[in-house]
């Protein structure tokens, strides 16, 4: 099963790879994508939704449709739904989501 750290790690790299093919590649900077958090939490809302986390800019997403529902990731956020398209992600968030579900009810 996948982490949420490797969820974020597969998005930093999605996001960096990206920008390299860019013409703005000189002033890429990757150390601003360091610190990108995946958040999950069933408590405060029990629609499955992931909460993206890029320096200060955050935005939520609804599993299903991948639609936001709140927040924006400014730039970024192409990248981000272009990443959430690619094989695979959906499901392993959609797998997070179920661990944190069952951690929340302590199962």
């Amino acid at each position: 099963m996948a982490t949420f750290k490797d969820m974020e790690d597969s998005l930093k790299s999605f996001i960096i790879q990206e920008q390299s093919d860019a013409h703005n590649i000189k002033s890429l900077n990757n150390a601003k994508y360091n610190n990108i958090k995946i958040l999950m939490d069933p408590t405060k809302n029990p629609i499955p939704h992931v909460t993206i986390r890029i320096s200060i800019s955050e935005a939520t997403y609804n599993l299903d449709s991948f639609s936001k529902s709140n927040g924006g990731l400014g730039y970024e956020e192409r990248f981000v739904i272009k990443w959430f398209g690619r094989f695979g992600v959906k499901e392993k968030l959609n797998e997070l989501w179920n661990y944190a579900e069952k951690a929340r009810e302590g199962k």
